[in-house]
């Protein structure tokens, strides 16, 4: 079985396990984070996330959000569909692949199965690994997911798919898809959207930008978060992985979208020059 062996731990978080740790609980515990543990659930239906994926020390706290969100939701065995950007160029346009993903808490598997029968389905979707093996933003969810899991006994599972290629139609076909075999396979679904929003502006100009892009989510409208995206030129590099879970999320049944918190990498460094905007969303 293929081994995808973790290719930003040390950088965008800890390589000890213990240090891992310590560092995850301070992002549930920093001022910006949601100021708990995670603490135990009862899956009762699906969840979607918008989730960051920076170094830990930059969105670590907002990420915190989603997951405290997550752990009452969720219990017994679950099937977690990691949608993220490719920001390497490497491998196919949108892809899945099989195996196990470790990181310094240990190792996770994949629902083979479930990408099995994804790929097969979705035409636009290839089985490749080569996309994932240096790609961060699936990867900087794992931990948060193992601690969930380390407190709670929850068993996940993961389908991991990295989209490089974000245009519309795309995160449309793949969203129509994860929906469908999760429902054929009667799967205990999470989905989760791997982005940050807007990179590298000035405070003021990022966090109107990104209340554009928020506000297309909340409402759940695929089409009008793409064209905002596009029309204000608003450099959130996962667009597509979260088109795509609003899709899936509709047609599993999911009728709102709330915002957990929102704030910038200036708001932990002071520097609001040139910033990166995070946020988590929870939509269910």
């Amino acid at each position: 079985m293929l081994v995808r062996n973790p290719a930003v731990a040390g950088m965008f978080y800890p390589s000890d396990s213990r240090e891992l740790i310590e560092m995850i609980e301070y992002c549930y515990l920093h001022e910006l984070g949601p100021g708990s543990l995670p603490t135990r659930g009862v899956f009762k239906k699906p969840i979607g996330l918008v989730c960051p994926h920076a170094g830990y020390i930059y969105s670590g706290p907002v990420a915190a959000h989603s997951y405290k969100a997550l752990s009452s939701k969720v219990s017994e065995n679950i099937t977690v569909v990691i949608l993220g950007p490719n920001h390497t160029g490497l491998g196919s346009g949108v892809s899945t692949m099989k195996g196990i993903w470790r990181t310094p808490l240990g190792d996770v598997e994949t629902d083979d199965e479930f990408v099995e029968m994804l790929w097969r389905d979705c035409d636009i979707l290839d089985l490749d690994e080569t996309a994932h093996l240096r790609e961060h933003s699936i990867e900087v969810q794992l931990p948060f997911l193992q601690h969930i899991s380390m407190l709670n006994s929850v068993d996940f599972k993961i389908v991991p798919i990295s989209m490089m290629m974000q245009d519309y139609e795309t995160a449309i076909e793949v969203g129509y898809a994860v929906a469908k075999v999760s429902i054929e396979l009667d799967r205990k679904v999470v989905i989760i959207a791997s982005t940050d929003f807007t990179h590298y502006e000035p405070q003021d100009i990022a966090t109107k930008k990104d209340a554009l892009a928020i506000r297309a989510i909340l409402t759940m409208d695929e089409k009008e978060l793409y064209t905002t995206v596009v029309n204000n030129n608003i450099t959130m590099c996962g667009y597509g992985p979260t088109m795509a879970m609003l899709r899936a999320m509709k047609e599993l049944g999911a009728e709102d979208a709330k915002l957990l918190t929102y704030s910038t990498s200036g708001d932990i460094t002071k520097d609001y020059s040139a910033v990166v905007g995070y946020a988590s969303l929870i939509v269910e």
